[in-house]
């Protein structure tokens, strides 16, 4: 409750210091229009903005899902495996030298202008911090508990999943956070590169038409789906720790 007491406060000093910079500056609807104007696009284009908001969600939800399972599957590879650490991990590294999104053309030229291009930007613009998260807390196991278990006569293996792994999991779930903030950005610049439908592509329809009252109507849009998802997530995870 404190938390939504919060959110909607911020929410309308942003809108209150929105409105006084139009007024004050006296600025044209076309560079910067109020948010009066965008609040009532927001309702009459709501068809509009639902169905390109569905698109964009089910790439941000499977470039999310994939690329977490992923990150989870490397994590526990580099911890479990010597030769694996010696070998993915530069692979990783120099990785994240390459700029994702130049890879988005690319992608689009592989994938074609369809889904699977977007789930893949989305994809890799999270697969590291999730791996790289949960690779930190698996190596950062309490020595005690690991010498608790060897004393114990446990294999390598039940001391990776009944040790490692759970006490790893809140750096998991730190991974995911990230994750659920960076995966509609994959998802959205995918769609500028090239797209028919999602809310990367109705944000450059509107802008080719000057309907800059629908391109905010849209940001705001984007950026609610993004809270709405980290709090499912941040929920999700709290959940899964608890119990």
């Amino acid at each position: 409750m404190i938390r939504a007491c919060r959110t909607l406060g911020i929410a309308l000093l942003v809108t209150a210091v929105w409105q006084a910079i139009v007024t004050l500056a006296d600025l044209p609807r076309f560079i910067l229009p109020g948010p009066q104007l965008v609040f009532a696009t927001l309702w009459t284009s709501r068809a509009l903005l639902a169905d390109h908001a569905l698109v964009t969600t089910l790439e941000v939800i499977l470039g999310l899902g994939i690329g977490a399972l992923l990150g989870f599957a490397s994590a526990i590879l580099l911890a479990a495996s010597p030769v694996a650490r010696s070998v993915l991990r530069p692979v990783l590294v120099f990785s994240q030298a390459v700029p994702v999104f130049a890879l988005a053309p690319i992608l689009t030229l592989w994938l074609g202008y369809g889904l699977w291009s977007k789930v893949a930007m989305a994809l890799l613009i999270i697969y590291f911090p999730v791996t790289s998260a949960f690779f930190d807390a698996l190596m950062r196991t309490p020595p005690g508990w690991l010498e608790l278990a060897r004393g114990m006569n446990a294999t390598p293996g039940r001391i990776l999943w009944r040790v490692r792994v759970p006490s790893a999991m809140p750096g998991f779930a730190s991974g995911l956070r990230l994750a659920a903030v960076y995966a509609p950005i994959g998802a959205i610049i995918g769609e500028w590169v090239g797209a028919s439908c999602g809310l990367g592509y109705l944000m450059l329809l509107a802008n080719g038409r000057a309907k800059i009252d629908l391109m905010f109507a849209a940001l705001i849009v984007l950026a609610v789906l993004t809270l709405l998802l980290h709090a499912a997530v941040d929920a999700a995870c709290r959940w899964m720790w608890e119990s």
